[in-house]
């Protein structure tokens, strides 16, 4: 006989990996007179390359930024390559043969680990351009810039990448850290009032998860983000990003490998409805609706009075938001939950979610 237990073999592996990168909060980052990008960008060796990967979206509304960027990097000691550009929005994510437009360009430029690629676009972009870079030689220097609201106070300073397959939304995707991060106020000038509307969705949700006195100077400064106004603007773009990042830095599970979400408040409802809706739905309008939803329940459960309630639906409101759309009431909430909670793990409490579908048009 074997004696199984003299015969085991068992190495334990443990390590710990630091990960240290900025987020900076400028404007005009391609003026020559501005350092930001210069002081970031490591030169160590004398064929660092940048990769620009620009959204068509920005550059149909800012056609100079090619200019602008070759005239920065003129100055610098690093090799430019032709800018690519790419569809903005979910087409990005949706069509794989974009991925492949990166991959070529890394292996015809000969792109090693130690060049950049540098992303400029809505979430949509830097998504999936964060998941060819991570996925090319397993991982190529990325400086992001996004250039939308949502991108820059969520999307764009985490760690996640993504691409839809199979009409699933990120359903491909990794944790890896950006290089660094760079929020261009003045990237959100050529916006549209519909996309810096959705971006606000964002900073609502973190207020609501993590700070009272947050979503208190969102209640109070409601007028002014419903205008844009500049400052009110700014403050909830940085007040946003420092709390995700506060949760990726400090949740104890910055890659999500646990069931516990809370980044996720309002987006089970809202990932369905973008799909449903063939992404008609801004992201941020979807979660503004995911976060209704999910407010209303809160209260139905016991967990949120109803002055609460209805203070979190006049602030989503007053922003500008359509908390009801035709795709609601063609929701499978189960198949949504489900898909969901491959995601997330954890337990659904359907018969709620299905009468909350009903219960939003009635509050509204």
């Amino acid at each position: 006989m074997v004696d199984n237990q003299q015969s085991r073999q068992l190495i334990q592996q443990s390590f710990a990996v630091r990960f240290d990168y900025p987020v900076l909060f400028t404007r005009n980052a391609f003026d020559v007179n501005n350092g930001e990008l210069t002081e970031l960008l490591r030169i160590d060796k004398t064929d660092t390359k940048v990769l620009p990967v620009l959204d068509e979206g920005l550059l149909a509304a800012t056609p100079e930024l090619v200019e602008k960027i070759q005239s920065y990097f003129a100055k610098l000691d690093v090799k430019l390559l032709p800018a690519i550009s790419m569809p903005g929005g979910e087409a990005c994510k949706n069509d794989p043969t974009l991925m492949d437009v990166i991959y070529n360009a890394v292996e015809k430029y000969a792109i090693d680990r130690h060049s950049y690629i540098l992303v400029i676009g809505g979430g949509a972009v830097v998504d999936a351009v964060g998941y060819a870079a991570a996925t090319a030689h397993r991982g190529i220097r990325l400086i992001r810039m996004p250039s939308t609201v949502l991108g820059q106070n969520d999307a764009g300073v985490g760690v996640k990448n993504a691409i839809n397959y199979h009409k699933r939304k990120n359903y491909l995707g990794t944790f890896v850290p950006p290089y660094a991060v760079i929020n261009d106020y003045a990237l959100l000038d050529s916006l549209e009032a519909r996309d810096k509307r959705a971006g606000i969705a964002e900073a609502v949700k973190v207020a609501l998860i993590k700070d009272r006195t947050f979503f208190d100077e969102l209640y109070e400064q409601k007028e002014e983000l419903a205008q844009f106004s500049a400052s009110a603007m700014e403050n909830m773009i940085y007040q946003g990003a420092k709390w995700h990042l506060q949760h990726i830095a400090h949740s104890g599970d910055a890659f999500e490998h646990g069931s516990a979400r809370p980044l996720d408040f309002g987006h089970w409802s809202a990932h369905k409805l973008e799909e449903l809706s063939n992404n008609e739905l801004r992201h941020g309008e979807a979660v503004a609706i995911g976060i209704a939803l999910d407010t209303i329940y809160s209260c139905k459960m016991g967990y949120l009075s109803e002055p609460e309630m209805i203070k979190v639906i006049s602030l989503l409101d007053t922003l500008g938001f359509e908390l009801s759309h035709p795709v609601i009431y063609q929701m499978d909430v189960k198949k949504a939950l489900d898909e969901f909670k491959e995601h997330l793990g954890g337990i659904c409490v359907l018969p709620y979610c299905m009468k909350l579908v009903v219960d939003l048009k009635l509050t509204r």
